[in-house]
This record gives structure tokens, sequence and C-alpha cells, in this order.
């Protein structure tokens, strides 16, 4: 017995270790963020200045998405994978007679292998005619945003959790998941697990729809070799080619919304993809929406550490080295004009630096200009629960790192301005 409780403690001695390991370095204060200089968007490889929407859209902007291929996320392939769809289930008084609810099984293949999703789609019953929708992964399953227990269990989870995960639990994370108030206000809610397209292990690529593209190598370290975020942000484009054949959703309104990882994600599909109109990034942090030139809170060095699978083996050369950064995250931000952009914080989440989120939305000001649309005004971060609802926008909430009724709402907000 005694040598158990040793072994114990050894065992939390060295995972306080590592702890403190992975969080050493981490700046939460301001006044040791260090002086940068932002690369200017509109200024072209050739020291070339934009001044016109076509030279943005001709020059600048395929040169900005080429820097973030090849240095942050790894290039896409062009590529076409075949998939097929299966309704699983339709039930037309879901949500108590709010919704239909359709289950669609997408299945992946390349003729010698196949890769499953399913696909949970609400469409509110008390609209008539077409309706706008949003598009966003969910962390641990379709059956964790609601109760409902016709909800299949998402199969990339097999690969990630064990038995006893929480993610076996139905409505573990329904509070994240708002549909009552979404439906209400007349919205569609597109959602798919993530780990059905990658799961999220470094060592589990192989099981991903990236696997199934022809130039696949297992184990490849391409410098721009695409990874986790460019494949998801690849399979919430698959998901709007699905949305093509749904009679009720309204094409020229949808919203991607993502969350801390997947807000990352949909950064990258917004600016790759314009079929979405409404491109949200809630609590995004590095990689996502914050500069990664203010080193505050979560940096380079640690996120390509802990998560080595998620970006191209090239942006790890920045670790420690963001002063030798060509570009930052206000440029991937501007690939969305003229669509939508909005960038949502918390006030507690300091790993995902808000201050730096908002700047790098408010930076993005030059590229909306060229199309006479309204950024942000100021420099300076609004106040908590002072949203800002321009042609770009934002807020900051009370709280911490989470998606809640509070920001679905002013998403909803936010696509109301713009949409309806």
């Amino acid at each position: 017995m005694r040598s158990f409780f040793y072994i114990l403690f050894l065992s939390l001695i060295c995972n306080f270790a590592y702890g403190q390991a992975i969080i050493k370095g981490i700046n939460y204060d301001e006044s040791k963020v260090p002086d940068f200089v932002l690369p200017d968007p509109l200024i072209c490889n050739d020291g070339q200045q934009v001044t016109t929407a076509d030279e943005w859209e001709k020059v600048r902007r395929p040169e900005i998405l080429e820097i973030f291929m090849s240095k942050v996320y790894g290039r896409t392939p062009t590529d076409k994978i075949d998939v097929s769809y299966t309704l699983l289930a339709c039930d037309p008084k879901a949500m108590d007679g709010k919704a239909t609810c359709k289950q669609i099984l997408f299945t992946f293949t390349n003729g010698k292998k196949t890769i499953d999703a399913i696909l949970l789609l609400y469409i509110p019953n008390h609209v008539q005619g077409r309706v706008p929708v949003f598009v966003g992964y969910n962390f641990m399953g379709n059956q964790t945003t609601t109760l409902e227990p016709s909800i299949y269990y998402s199969p990339g989870l097999r690969f990630v959790h064990g038995k006893d995960s929480p993610v076996w639990t139905r409505g573990a994370q329904k509070n994240r998941w708002c549909y009552d108030k979404i439906l209400e206000r007349g919205y569609a809610v597109a959602t798919m697990c993530y780990h059905d397209i990658y799961p999220d292990r470094a060592e589990l690529r192989d099981y991903s729809v990236a696997s199934l593209f022809p130039d696949y190598i297992s184990g490849s370290k391409n410098h721009d070799e695409w990874e986790a975020i460019g494949v998801w942000a690849w399979g919430s484009s698959r998901i709007v080619d699905y949305l093509e054949r749904e009679g009720r959703i309204d094409m020229s309104k949808i919203a991607i919304m993502g969350h801390s990882r997947q807000g990352k994600a949909a950064l990258w599909s917004g600016a790759q993809d314009s079929r979405f109109k409404v491109v949200i990034s809630n609590d995004s942090g590095c990689g996502g929406a914050a500069l990664s030139k203010r080193v505050y809170g979560e940096n380079i060095a640690r996120i390509t550490t802990v998560f080595p699978h998620w970006f191209c083996p090239s942006f790890s050369q920045y670790a420690g080295n963001e002063e030798e950064l060509p570009f930052d995250q206000h440029e991937m931000l501007a690939l969305i004009a003229p669509r939508h952009l909005y960038v949502a914080s918390a006030e507690g989440d300091l790993w995902a630096d808000p201050k730096g989120e908002y700047l790098s939305a408010y930076y993005t000001n030059k590229v909306y200009e060229l199309y006479k649309m309204k950024g942000l005004d100021s420099p300076v971060p609004p106040a908590v629960h002072q949203p800002i609802m321009n042609d770009v926008g934002y807020h900051i909430r009370a709280g911490k790192h989470d998606v809640t009724d509070y920001d679905w709402e002013r998403f909803m907000d936010f696509c109301d301005l713009h949409f309806k």
C-alpha cells in the first residue's frame, strides 16, 4: 500500500512539473508585451501599395493566402474526394415540434478506404421558405449537444475517448448549443463532431480524411503539409456542399461559428470558402484571431509543442521567434473581406489574449475600407458586454473560455443585421 501511494505521489509531482514546463514563459503582463510593427496588409510582396478592391482581389489577397498556406495551416489539396450521403433519420417534430431534425451519414472514400461522419441538422418549423444556417463543429459528439435520445453517436469518438469519457453522456455540452433560442430566431443549425473529420490527436492522422487524398504519406513532415486545422476547415466546406441539396436552406445566408481550436479552423475555412457570408471566431486565440507578435497568453512555442498536429511544420520556425514573423493574424482575418467578420472574446480567457483578438480584427480596417465597409472604429477595445456591430463586429463578455447563450445571442444579432 505504501508503494502505491509513493508511486501516486511521484506521478503527481511529475504531472505538476510537466504542467509548469508547458506554461513556462507565458506572459499575462501587458507591460511585457514586446514592441512590434504589424505588416501592412495592403503592401504587396513587390512593395506596391494596393489602392482598390480589384487590386486586392487579383494581387494582394492571393499573396496573403499563399503565406498562410505555406507557413501556418498548410496547403489544402485540390483533389476531390468522393462523398455519399445517407439519411439516417428524419424527425419532423423534433425539439417539441419546433424543428425538423435530420441526421445524415457522410461517407468519404478514395475507393480503397472509407471514413464516416454524421451531420446533425435542425431546421425551424415556424419559418416558411428558406432559412439562414449556422455551420459549426462540436467537440464531444452530436449526442452531447442535446438530450434528445434519437441522436446518433458520432463515429470519430471511438478513436479518441474511452468508455468512461463524458462524451457518451447525452447533453454533456448542451450548454454550448442553445438550439431553442437559435431555432426561435429563425436559424437552422448544422453541426458535426470535429473528431469525425480529424480525430484530435497527433498519432491519429491516419484516421483523418487527410489520409484519403492521393498524395497522402503517413508521417509526412513537408514544410507546408496541411494538418488538423486545415483538414477541419476543408470539412466545414463539405458540410456546405451537402446543404446545397437542402431545399430549406438559404445558401446566400450561411454563417460559420467556431470556438477555441475550431475558431481557428472557422477563420481559415472562411478565408478559403466565400460561401460563408458571416465568419465567427469565439475565443480562438493563438493561431486564430489573436496577434502572434503580442506574445501574450498562449504563444507559438506552446501551441506547436502541445498540438504539433494542428499547424503545418513551417509554423514552428516562429516558436519563441515571433518578432521574425513576416505576417500576422490580422492579414488572415482580412481575407474574409468583403464578407462579414465577427470576433468574440471572454474577459477571463487571458490564455486567448482578448486584446490581441480585438486588435487583429481592428487592423483589417484598411481592407474593408476598399469595399466602403465599416470596420472597428478604435484601437481601444470596448468594455465588457458592449458589442460592436459594424461590417466587422466584436464583443467581450464576462466569464471564462466557453460558448454561452450571451455569445449566441450576439452572433444572431450580427447575422440579423447582415442577413435580414
